[in-house]
């Protein structure tokens, strides 16, 4: 079990922190101390890059979080598509055409072209493995006449959303001459990537070329700290700006004023398996939702620091609970003493605990449970194969493109490949293939959410709590990014006094 915040020693704090004074006191100096110019930002991060920066994996979303590469396209708050690097497109049919804008350069001082912007994409499209946000997507595009034009082997509605994925930036030449790809000194950002230091360190500089406004702060300091009471400490003693993720154990001794809670579009849910055993009967997993205390989960695992769910999609999404209505379930039936083998993983450190929670709520209710928990490589084959009466997932419900209609699909679609709940219901297929048809926009939302419903009717999943990421900013930081999606964090605004 995680030690309550208030028990850990301020010593252990302290010693984190001097850890991390001692990482910010290498290399470039912390601080410019120009005046005017602000100071340089210090910002502690949580994980190290995995594929040395390289845009085309999971590093990608560092690089949109520093500021330094930018893509044709980025989202609004409701995951509709605005211009970036692209200041417009039109469809025709499987083609999307897009017009660049004038005057960017990249930091190696080339300019923004359409052949530049092909390469990017090309080298993407023809990545092994391919980009998440392209699986699945047979994409190529070509320089039309000073534009850009994406064409994919099925009429996607999506172009424009998939198009906005950190893991398709758009990147200067020099970036591609080697077997690895090096965005240091390629981007369009507000900040150039000077330096990596491998799984240590990062540094970036003011690009004073840059198209639109002209960062606020001379540079960024970056530091990677897994160890996620260093990363508080350093909050709480001042040894960094920005601080990514901080524990939910660390946060009550924090000042409160230093950290917000950023919701996340991740729903922690209970997948009930629909095919077989206890729970193909409809009336008993009604009977295990009803069972459910989801905000006493809440209140004793994540200590408050999470939202009860409504629905399988959650405040990260603003959208979805303006649209939800009410939705038809069966009634409970007696569990009589049955027997559920509920199934998660360690992970997760919160998802053991919720386990330990929903075994006795749903003894309470009358079933008899077991839990079986190991660590998610081993056990993941047997929970999509059904082994499991229910399982318990913490599920990223908004994927690269910034729609929730791949995740549904993905999980509740008779064929989608991680239907954990074994769900083959006519019905809901029919609900998932008009929200994924359907043009992005006021039609597309309520199409995801009558989806939504279609899922939640037949109670295969049961929504337990939207997850939230805690982030800190030291006093005297403003203008810092506070994004559920996770792709900004240091803009062109961000300043230190």
């Amino acid at each position: 079990m995680r030690v309550p915040a208030r028990l850990v020693p301020l010593a252990a704090l302290s010693a984190a922190s001097a850890l991390l004074t001692a990482c910010f006191s290498g290399g470039q100096p912390a601080t410019d101390d120009s005046g005017a110019e602000g100071k340089r930002i210090r910002v502690a991060m949580m994980l190290p890059p995995r594929s040395a920066l390289s845009p085309l994996s999971d590093d990608a979303f560092k690089l949109s979080r520093w500021s330094t590469a930018e893509t044709l396209v980025k989202l609004d708050a409701d995951g509709d598509a605005e211009p970036a690097l692209a200041t417009g497109w039109t469809q025709s049919g499987r083609s999307w055409t897009f017009t660049l804008r004038d005057g960017v350069t990249f930091h190696d001082g080339t300019k923004l072209t359409a052949e530049a912007v092909v390469n990017s994409l090309t080298k993407a499209a023809a990545a092994s493995p391919k980009p998440r946000i392209l699986d699945g997507v047979d994409l190529t595009a070509k320089a039309d006449g000073g534009k850009v034009t994406v064409t994919t082997a099925t009429e996607d509605p999506l172009v424009p959303q998939r198009l906005s994925s950190p893991q398709l930036s758009i990147l200067a030449a020099k970036a591609y001459r080697g077997k690895a790809v090096s965005p240091v000194g390629a981007g369009t950002g507000p900040f150039e990537l000077t330096k990596v230091n491998g799984t240590s360190s990062a540094a970036l500089d003011r690009y004073d070329g840059y198209w639109g406004k002209k960062a606020e702060a001379p540079g960024i300091d970056v530091r990677f700290v897994p160890d996620g009471t260093a990363r508080a400490a350093a909050l709480r003693t001042g040894e960094a700006d920005i601080v990514e993720a901080v524990p939910v154990s660390q946060a009550a001794v924090l000042d409160q004023d230093l950290i917000t809670e950023v919701p996340m579009p991740r729903t922690n849910t209970l997948y009930l398996n629909t095919e077989r055993g206890v729970f193909k009967d409809a009336a008993l997993r009604a009977a295990a939702r009803g069972a459910i205390d989801a905000g006493s989960i809440v209140k004793g695992v994540y200590e408050g620091r999470a939202d009860v769910a409504e629905g399988l999609l959650g405040p990260a999404l603003p959208w979805a609970a303006e649209l939800r209505g009410p939705v038809k379930r069966a009634e409970a039936g007696d569990p009589a003493g049955r027997t559920i083998t509920i199934g998660t993983f360690t992970d997760r450190a919160e998802l053991p605990e919720v386990a330990a929670a929903l075994q006795q709520q749903l003894q309470k209710a009358g079933f008899k449970v077991r839990l079986d928990v190991r660590e998610y490589a081993n056990i993941e084959s047997d929970a999509l194969a059904g082994r499991f009466d229910a399982f318990i997932l913490s599920r990223a419900t908004v994927l690269d493109s910034g729609d929730p209609a791949a995740y549904l699909y993905s999980d509740f679609a008779s064929d989608g490949s991680f239907n954990i709940s074994q769900l083959a219901d006519p019905a809901v297929d029919k609900a998932l293939k008009k929200a994924g048809e359907t043009a992005a926009g006021d039609a597309r939302r309520k199409a995801v959410i009558a989806a939504e419903a279609a899922v939640l009717g037949t109670d295969a999943a049961v929504p337990m709590l939207h997850e939230r990421v805690i982030q800190g900013d030291a006093a005297g930081v403003t203008g810092v990014a506070h994004d559920p999606r996770e792709r900004e964090l240091v803009t062109a605004d961000t300043y230190v006094k």
